[in-house]
């Protein structure tokens, strides 16, 4: 169970901060910190459990049937990324406590990170792919707050759409790789799909299941030509930046890359897709970088060129590529958080980041500068750096693929050409921020942060330091456990040495860093070539296609939707009868040879008496009062039908819910008019009539040709496994609260949402009460009869007695927590009714959002329970105790699931039927009779 703690402690530190609000800013921070701290240290605990590239699991059993469960599992892999995502998660709360204004909400900032780090845990401990892709959207989700989070500038709020729009898009993508891997591979669980690879890559769905799982790895690491978002996300705070874009968000991608590499990768499709993709990202990412002024947009397209060259190599489909692409998000995580973080405090102190005029900040801050100007050094792959290792790995392996035949030289000499224009960018940070003459028009005169803000950046440059020139001592032993774990066998023999002699890799990088340096100081030629194009908005242009779809869907709608809700269900009903019929013309012989009841007096009277409220209702359409007793009494009859044939639970059920209706519908009439105009032609009541006529025969046909014939229903199962699998004779009772628990506990979620969503709607509306009725005739002053008031409270404890009575025989008799709570909902809103709203308020002092709150809690924390045993969510227990003079009696877990029903019924019914009752105002509108 420590492998769930991992990500369970970031999300318990989501509320924090904002209980640590009113402490103060530096007690925040490092009360935020405290979690994920204690959740670092306990992947590192893991580490001996996983050595020699074997993994450790968790699971807890969800729908197993349906391949959905809860399950961690934690490699090699695992262990690197959430080493960097908890590790440079607390440098950047460190950070943002210093870079964030008195102004901005810190603990908002801290709960919208603990969220995201939650969501980046989730994916790469995830053992299930179902899982790992809720996960996913999770970091969507918490993305769109951090990138939004300055709220009140439009350039975040565009930034943080197109985030959510472009990776939402790619996580849909993701869902269909995702659902065919488990349809070939009959399994969600990771570890049969990567043992199945050999399956995979053979199947003939394998085509389109890595097209959309390459869909959702490209759009979430800004793979081009899904790139555009990246930089336009730069609108977040730079912490934001400096977390999201260097060690989670978009490593997200390249984590299930590597982690679907031994199940996916070693085809040409692969090769083709992956691979040119990724050399495409890097060099537009590259190319991009040297043009762009504004400090972050230069190392957001930067961060778009290493995210290409990662994938590159994973592309290769070499097993030494993909150590190298693993060793290459190790450094890029730290060079580039750490360039992030030295850019916010040029920004936070300059109060600008176009390096047009942020120029010789060497005077003003040495220290910064030179951690910056290290960080950058290592981007550029300068020797004794981090960068140089990893970015000379990735030129010997260009060097290795044979793919392109007689064209393969293609791939190095443009991989060559990217490094020229990362040393170029490089440079170009480096001169025009800290030398370059003296600042222009800043606001605010330069000077060294405060000390401790730049601490997360030192202990980001040590490392690039340290691995650069101690490799094999600092990140040897890592990249072995994480490398083993995406090539899911041996490691292939690699060398972490500063010096491998002189060879092409090392020349090729000698070319880098002299090309690099020539295009930089020879820049204005290469910029003269760039002003030949029109510069291409990203962000115009994607609010230009939001645009045209919204005027497209717009037409669409005006073509179908005129407003007549007439003409939407004539439309519903014809494809209905469409489908229906069509069914019916295969069926030889509408009679079946199962025998039928025979025909009694009592029958025809309930039909005939069922057909006479519904014609009813119809013809008295036009007056809401008699039209909704008639519908009630189509009600009542439906109840009696449900009697007649043995099943008093839904006859109960029924009756109540009827009354509830007619309660709730004659508070909403009261507000409407008491007559309806004519509005239908006689040509669209012709029209009605006629459809209406087919339906019912079609209907009728279906009914008579279902119970005419014998079929195997899958209610034996029950009948037969109610008692001694659910421990209750009634069988309905048994199927809510046990077999089909889960659709029970998310039907009551919706009922309370449904809930909750009225009373905010009409939460402050108030409508005046209508003065009379339709004939003129003023209502009573008398609004609580004496004799109302005086029965309601006679039947109140009889009531709530009933209540009490039908709840606790539910489970072996009818009865149950939905129908006892909607015994007491009637009961207590005729009080409503008979008393008024204050009357009761003084006497009912229950908050009806806390009730539906605390029901559907109860009930989810009962199938949680079973978790504790090692059951499966919403395992029933039951068992028979004898207690003296009482005897024998049975006690259910499932009696404690069903009080949650009770409440969530309870709370949604008053809270909708209370609120409705007191929209009208104290002040009635004056008659002309009274004038």
């Amino acid at each position: 169970m420590t492998l769930m703690w991992i990500p369970l402690l970031p999300l318990l530190g989501a509320l924090v901060p904002i209980l640590a609000s009113g402490l103060g800013r530096t007690a925040c921070a490092w009360a935020t910190a405290v979690l994920p701290a204690l959740a670092l240290l306990l992947t590192l605990s893991l580490i001996p459990q996983i050595e020699g590239s074997s993994s450790i699991q968790a699971q807890l059993e969800w729908l197993p049937a349906l391949g959905l469960n809860i399950s961690f599992r934690f490699d090699g892999l695992a262990l690197l990324f959430s080493i960097l995502i908890l590790g440079i998660g607390l440098l950047v709360i460190l950070y943002a406590r210093y870079y964030l204004s008195a102004q901005d909400s810190l603990p908002r900032l801290y709960a919208y990170l603990m969220l995201f780090m939650t969501a980046m845990l989730g994916i790469v401990l995830s053992g299930n792919l179902l899982q790992l892709w809720m996960f996913w959207e999770l970091t969507s989700i918490s993305s769109f707050l951090l990138i939004g989070y300055w709220w009140h500038k439009s350039e975040a709020r565009r930034g943080a759409r197109m985030a959510v729009t472009v990776t939402g898009a790619g996580g849909l993508a993701l869902l269909g790789g995702i659902l065919l891997l488990g349809k070939i591979t009959g399994s969600y669980e990771l570890d049969v799909i990567l043992a199945s690879g050999d399956l995979i890559r053979a199947h003939a769905w394998y085509p389109v299941t890595l097209v959309l799982v390459l869909l959702g790895v490209f759009t979430k690491s800004a793979q081009f030509p899904f790139h555009f978002w990246l930089p336009h996300a730069m609108a977040a705070p730079t912490p934001v930046s400096a977390y999201l874009h260097s060690a989670t968000m978009v490593k997200a991608g390249l984590f299930l890359l590597a982690r679907l590499y031994p199940a996916l990768s070693g085809t040409d499709l692969w090769f083709v897709l992956v691979s040119l993709t990724g050399l495409t990202t890097l060099l537009v990412g590259a190319y991009f970088a040297l043009f762009k002024h504004d400090l972050k947009g230069l190392l957001a397209y930067s961060t778009v060129s290493h995210l290409g060259l990662i994938t590159l190599l994973f592309g290769l489909g070499t097993k030494l590529g993909a150590v190298a692409a693993v060793f290459h998000i190790i450094n890029h995580a730290t060079f580039k958080a750490s360039l992030f973080m030295a850019a916010g405090i040029i920004d936070h102190e300059c109060g600008t980041r176009d390096m047009r005029r942020i120029n010789g900040m060497w005077k003003y801050m040495p220290y910064t500068a030179a951690l910056a100007m290290v960080a950058a050094l290592a981007m550029a792959g300068v020797p004794l750096m981090n960068g140089f290792l990893s970015k000379e790995m990735f030129f010997a392996e260009t060097l290795q693929q044979h793919f392109l035949g007689s064209l393969s030289w293609i791939i190095p000499v443009l991989a060559t050409l990217a490094g020229i224009f990362s040393v170029a960018y490089s440079v170009r940070f480096i001169h025009d921020v800290f030398f370059n003459g003296e600042p222009i028009n800043l606001p605010r005169t330069p000077h060294e942060p405060p000390r401790y803000m730049k601490v997360p950046v030192e202990i980001l440059v040590a490392l690039c330091l340290l691995v650069g020139i101690f490799p094999s001592l600092v990140v040897g032993p890592l990249l072995a456990l994480a490398s083993s774990a995406v090539l899911g066998g041996e490691l292939p023999e690699y060398s972490l040495a500063i010096w491998h002699g002189l060879n092409m890799p090392l020349i090729m990088s000698l070319v880098a860093m002299c090309g690099g340096l020539l295009v930089y100081f020879n820049r204005r030629h290469i910029y003269a070539f760039q002003k030949q194009f029109p510069e291409f908005n990203a962000n115009e242009a994607f609010e230009r296609v939001v645009r045209r779809l919204i005027a497209a869907a717009t037409w669409l709608l005006e073509r179908l939707d005129n407003g007549s809700l007439q003409r939407y269900l004539v439309l519903m009903l014809l494809l209905w009868v469409l489908l229906v019929g069509q069914s019916m013309l295969d069926l030889v012989s509408l009679v079946g040879d199962r025998p039928q009841l025979p025909l009694d007096g009592v029958a025809v009277a309930m039909a005939l008496l069922l057909c006479i409220g519904a014609v009813a209702t119809v013809i008295y359409n036009r007056n809401r009062v008699v039209a909704l007793l008639m519908l009630s009494v189509v009600g009542l009859v439906v109840s009696l039908v449900f009697a007649r044939f043995s099943a008093p639970d839904l006859a109960l059920t029924q009756l109540v819910v009827e009354v509830v209706t007619l309660i709730l519908l004659m508070l909403a009439l009261f507000f409407l008019p008491q007559r309806t105009p004519r509005e239908s032609r006689p040509s669209h009541i012709l029209r009605d009539l006629s459809l209406s006529i087919v339906i019912g025969g079609l209907m009728g046909s279906i009914s008579y040709a279902m119970m005419t014939r014998s079929f195997n229903p899958i209610s034996d199962f029950f009948l037969q496994n109610s008692k001694t699998g659910g421990g209750g004779d009634n069988v309905v009772n048994v199927i809510l609260v046990d077999f089909r628990g889960f659709d029970t506990l998310g039907e009551i979620t919706v009922l309370g949402i449904a809930a909750l969503g009225i009373y905010n709607l009409l939460a402050g509306l108030r409508l005046f009460m209508p003065s009379g009725d339709a004939d003129g005739r003023n209502w009573a002053r008398d609004r609580h009869p004496l004799v109302l008031a005086t029965i309601s409270q006679s039947v109140l404890p009889l009531a709530l007695l009933v209540s009490a009575f039908i709840f606790l025989r539910g489970h072996n008799m009818p009865g149950g927590g939905f129908i006892a709570g909607l015994v007491t909902a009637v009961a207590l809103i005729l009080q409503y009714m008979a008393q008024g709203v204050d009357w009761m308020k003084a006497r009912v002092r229950v908050i009806y959002p806390r009730l539906i709150g605390c029901g559907v809690l109860l009930s989810t924390l009962t199938g949680a329970a079973s978790w504790l045993f090692g059951r499966p969510f919403l395992t029933s227990w039951f068992g028979h105790f004898e207690l003296p003079l009482v005897g024998e009696f049975e006690l259910a877990s499932a009696m404690t699931f069903d009080l949650g029903v009770y409440m969530t019924v309870v709370g949604s019914t008053l809270l909708i039927l209370a609120n409705l009752g007191q929209m009208t105002t104290s002040e009635r509108p004056v008659t002309k009779e009274q004038d």
